[in-house]
This record gives structure tokens, C-alpha cells and sequence, in this order.
């Protein structure tokens, strides 16, 4: 079938703008086949674009184009000119924005055919992922996968609109630039013109807008596309966008109150939800002995208790910090059940967990003997315990894998227990982050954010004294179990970034060689800054409902790092190679 060419014949609506007010009217619309039902007498044809669907009727009275619907099957591509009818009350679709009207067809050029299809797109079915990514374009015509498009460019606008009414200026920043260190892997791009020499992709904005506040711009936004050689999972992609903000004369109040208040406007002309005026706030100390997490989600309860448990001769409880949490009414679990807590509690680094109940009045648990049954009700009037509830209990020399271990099995039992309210949005700043990291492999300090974070003002002399003390002038905003924001106030004199950098091994030649540059424009009046970014990403993804950013990317790539449609990345050509002046060195088999 050779499709008809579309001459001067323009649309005069899309498939979602047909209402009663239309009837009569002759129009013109153009999409995809959606459906296509056969019932003898008349065809009736779905027709789709992006806005929504509208029913087309073609009656064998009109010869020509019946002939055509005959030969149409699903995804053709058509063009078709008719009158508005009113559909029969019995019969109009009140799940469709135009179901109380149809397209009668009078003409119809059927300007593309297609085969057929290797994933269905009418509905939102279970499809494999690597199929999807294989044919994208496809998968992105899928009704949930066009939402999610849609949500994306709202909330970008949304951002665009906010940040222009509060004085921002939207400014880009290169894509090529210098190396430099900010906990992860760069992508270099080698230079053709300066063979040898490299460029790395921006893993963020960071030094840039950082000299923007230098050069006196106040107050920049930019919808940043950012790269990181990372390990991937369902919340990370080699290249992802965030919502980066830069302010000069500010403190981290006056950066709450504007994130709140974009976050509050995207929430309120997006989602149609209104949010607190003023979100949680949370030291990282509290998040981490509290929940198990610097990101912890607060949609449920089963927050931590520490139990003082050293006079009770048991040797799980000796030389330990214990911590207990309450999970209700779960009190009946089966032995087969806490047996597969107790092998998640082994693989986060646990030698263990342990069980109470109270039913009937009475303390149910495998170490009741070496607790008491009084000590146990002491520790069940701590915790809240209702009769049917089940405590569970951890135990371990190091805190922060006790507190990382039932961090994770508090989620897991959220999750497993139905606790989580899915239609909730909880938001808390996560505040005083320690500045330093100390990386175990490299036997080093390393920044817990980045090199640029500015010292709490009220820990400077342990930035002398004992950096791995000092706390960060560093925030994170954290929605349902995400970190949705991350950002601190920066530190903007030479000295103090030379000694920061200083704490992590950097001598002064290294220091002066990867930022003399950003030093250097320290000295010429650098004010007051501090800024953030949202990753875009996974704020989109929330709002959709999905729980992989891949979603709500228009093509991504996959846990791999390959885009699945184009096979990238690809071996370059020798002249490709030549050109650039690199040569590609094969391992060795074995090596």
C-alpha cells in the first residue's frame, strides 16, 4: 500500500478537542490508529496523537475512504476530513475527554502504513525493558510513558515560570571543561586541535556557578545536564539533569525558604497538592540513629530506640549499641517469615536479629530467659507496645552498621507491610552533615559533599583541630526515602578553600594546579554564596509514580550503560583514532 502524500491539507484540531460545542462543524484531524472494530456495516477507527483520542465512523456510503479503512490496521498514520456528530447517549465513552461525540469521515488519506508492532502501545501492559529501550520511540507512545513526558515539561516550565518571578537568571555553563574532583568518575572528551589533552564533561555546574556569583550575577538557575562514570541502578544514569540554583549574600535559611517556595508552586500548578509552607528539618545525627538513614523516608513510622542493655549477661548485648523498633499488630509472624528478616539483617552486615511479641498480656520472644520478663515490659512501655505488635531488635560493636543494617530492613518492612501511604509527600531538610568522609581504601579523608562546602561556623576550630569532627555547612532535601536536593553554603575566601582542600591530601602544587583558577577569583571580591541542586530526574519520577528514573527520561540507557536503540557506545574508526592521535590497546587474554 503506498501512502498518500499530505499536499496542502493541514489539521484544523488534535483528537482531544472535539465536545458538544463542535457538532455540526466539519474538521480536520491526524494521528495514529488506536483501534480499528469491523462491525459490518460501519468501521470504527480510534485515532490518536499526543492530546488524546477522538472515534471516527466511516459508513460504505462514502466508497473511498471505506475502501480504505478496510485495508487500515493499527498504527497507520492517517489524515482524515469529516462532520462532528453526537455519539447516542447508550453509547458514549465517559472515559474519554471526546466521548460524547464522533468524527463522521468524509475523506481520508492514509499517509503512512506500519508493520506490526514488537510491543503492544494501545495499553499500558507488562512489556521487558530492554525491548522497550530497543524500540523507545515506540514505548514512548504508550499512554503512561506520554504522561510521563508531559509531567516532565510541566514541571520543568513550572521551575522556568518560579525562578523568573523571584529574580533568576537562566545562564549556561560549558559543557566542555577542565577535571576536576567531585566524587566520581569523569567522562574526558579528547580535543582534536590539542591532541593528547582531554576536556571532561560537567559532573555539575559546580565551579561555574560558583564564579557567576564572583562575576556579581545574584541569583542563577540553569536546567543542567550533568555526566558521571558511575555505577548504575534504578536511580542513576551516566548523563541526568538537576535543577541548579546559585545565591550570593545568603545564608542556608534563605535557601530553604526558595526551595520551599518552588517546590511548594511546582507541587500546587502541577500535582494540584498543596504542601506545607515550611518543610522538617532534621540534623544528620537524628536521621541516622533515628531511621538508619541520611535520606530516611517518614511516610510510616518503626523509628529506633536505643535500649540500655549492658548490666544483662547476653552475649549478643556485650560490648554493643542495641536498638529496637515496633512494628504494629505484626506480633504473629511465622518462624519462616523472621527467619528471612534474619538473613537480610546477615546480609547488611548483622550477626542477627531478635523478636518480642506481646500476647495476651504476656512477652513472647527467643531470649526472653536472658532478659526478664520485667526488663522486657520496661523496654515494650519505651517502645509504645500495643498487645500484637512485634519489636525487633538489633545489635552491633560498630554503630553505623547497626544503624545502616535496620535502616534497611525498617524500609523493606514498610514496604512489606503495607505502612506506606503512596498519595503522601514528606519533605525534610537533613542538616549538619559531617564536611569529611573517611574513605576506608584510600585511608584518606574525602568531602562528604564536595571540596567547596563551607565549614559550620560554629566547628572552625575543629577544622584544625580534628577535621573528621567538623560538621558542613551542607543540607540535603529529602522526599519519601529520596534525596530529592543537595547543596551548602560555599566557601568563598582563598585561605579557607586551600585548607579544606588541604585535609585531603592535596598538596599545594596539586591544589593550585586543578583550582587556581577559582582561587584566583577569590581574591577579587567574592561574596557570600550558597546554592543546591534537584535532581529533575527523580523528582519526576516520584510525581509519576515510577520507582526507576528510566522512565521519565526520553531515552535513557540501561544498567549497562548502552542505549539498547542506537548501540552506543560504538568502537571508533582508525580515522576516527588517528585524527584525535589515540590508539586503542587491547587487553591481554588472561591479564
Amino acid at each position: 500500500m503506498r501512502p498518500e502524500p499530505l499536499g496542502s491539507l493541514r489539521r484544523s484540531h488534535t483528537c482531544n478537542q472535539l465536545r458538544d460545542q463542535h457538532v455540526g462543524q466539519k474538521v480536520t484531524l491526524m494521528g495514529w490508529v488506536h483501534r480499528r472494530r469491523d462491525l459490518g456495516g460501519l468501521i470504527f477507527l480510534d485515532l490518536r496523537d499526543r492530546y488524546g483520542i477522538t472515534q471516527c465512523v466511516l459508513n460504505p456510503e462514502v466508497k473511498e475512504a471505506f475502501a480504505k479503512a478496510e485495508k487500515v490496521r493499527s498504527e497507520f498514520v492517517l489524515a482524515v476530513v469529516g462532520t462532528v456528530g453526537r455519539r447516542p447517549d447508550n453509547t458514549q465513552n465517559k472515559n474519554l475527554d471526546t466521548g460524547a461525540v464522533e468524527l463522521v469521515v468524509e475523506q481520508m488519506l492514509i499517509l503512512n502504513t506500519s508493520k506490526t508492532l514488537p510491543m503492544p502501545v494501545a495499553e499500558d501492559q507488562q512489556v521487558d525493558e530492554s525491548l522497550r529501550l530497543q524500540y523507545r520511540y515506540l514505548d514512548l507512545r504508550r499512554p503512561a510513558m506520554s504522561k510521563a513526558v508531559l509531567l516532565r515539561h510541566n514541571l520543568a516550565k513550572a521551575v522556568r515560570d518560579y525562578m523568573d518571578g523571584q529574580s533568576f537568571m537562566e545562564i549556561e555553563t560549558p559543557m566542555l571543561m577542565s577535571s576536576t574532583p567531585e566524587g566520581a568518575r569523569d567522562y574526558l572528551v579528547p580535543s582534536r586541535v590539542n591532541k593528547g589533552k582531554f576536556y571532561a564533561l560537567p559532573q555539575s555546574p559546580q565551579i561555574f556557578k560558583q564564579l557567576l556569583m564572583v562575576s556579581g550575577q545574584d541569583r542563577y538557575f540553569q536546567i543542567a545536564r550533568c555526566f558521571r562514570d558511575e555505577d548504575l541502578r534504578a536511580d542513576r544514569q551516566p548523563e541526568f539533569t538537576q535543577i541548579d540554583i546559585e545565591m550570593s549574600f545568603v545564608g542556608q535559611e534563605d535557601i530553604f525558604a526558595m526551595v520551599e517556595g518552588l517546590v511548594g508552586h511546582m507541587w500546587r500548578t502541577v500535582m494540584n497538592v498543596e504542601l506545607p509552607a515550611q518543610f522538617r528539618r532534621m540534623p544528620y545525627s537524628e536521621a541516622a540513629e533515628r531511621y538508619g538513614s541520611d535520606k530516611p523516608d517518614l511516610r510510616f513510622g518503626l523509628d529506633f530506640f536505643e535500649l540500655q542493655v549492658g548490666d544483662i549477661e547476653f552475649g549478643a548485648f556485650q560490648n554493643t549499641t542495641v536498638k529496637a523498633f515496633r512494628v504494629p499488630g505484626k506480633g504473629g509472624l511465622s518462624r519462616k517469615e523472621t527467619d528471612a528478616w534474619v538473613e537480610m539483617a546477615k546480609s547488611s552486615g548483622l550477626g542477627g536479629l531478635m523478636f518480642a511479641s506481646l500476647s495476651e498480656g504476656a512477652v513472647k520472644s527467643s531470649i526472653l530467659k536472658f532478659v526478664g520478663e520485667e526488663r522486657f515490659k520496661a523496654i515494650f512501655e519505651q517502645l509504645g507496645v500495643q498487645e500484637g505488635d512485634l519489636v525487633v531488635i538489633g545489635a552491633h560493636a560498630v554503630r553505623k552498621t547497626l544503624n545502616s543494617a535496620l535502616g534497611k530492613i525498617r524500609l523493606e518492612m514498610g514496604k512489606k507491610f503495607e505502612l506506606i501511604d503512596k498519595g503522601k509527600f514528606e519533605f525534610a531538610w537533613v542538616v549538619d552533615f559531617p564536611l569529611f568522609a573517611w574513605n576506608e581504601e584510600t585511608q584518606k579523608l574525602e568531602p562528604e559533599h564536595h571540596p567547596f562546602t563551607s565549614c559550620h561556623p560554629d566547628d572552625l576550630d575543629l577544622l584544625e583541630k580534628d577535621p573528621a569532627k567538623a560538621r558542613a555547612a551542607a543540607y540535603d532535601l529529602v522526599l519519601n526515602g529520596n534525596e530529592l536536593a543537595s547543596g551548602s553554603i560555599r566557601i568563598h575566601q582563598r585561605d579557607m578553600q586551600i585548607l579544606v582542600l588541604s585535609k585531603t591530601d592535596l598538596t599545594i602544587e596539586e591544589i593550585q594546579a586543578k583550582f587556581g583558577f577559582l582561587l584566583d577569583a577569590f581574591e577579587f571580591g567574592a561574596p557570600p554564596h550558597g546554592g543546591i541542586a534537584l535532581g529533575l530526574d527523580r523528582l519526576v519520577a516520584i510525581c509519576a509514580g515510577f520507582e526507576s528514573i528510566r522512565e521519565v527520561i526520553a531515552f535513557p540507557k540501561n544498567q549497562q550503560a548502552m542505549c539498547l536503540m542506537t548501540g552506543a557506545p560504538v568502537d571508533a574508526t582508525k580515522e576516527q583514532l588517528d585524527t584525535l592521535a589515540l590508539e586503542i590497546q587491547k587487553s591481554k587474554v588472561g591479564a
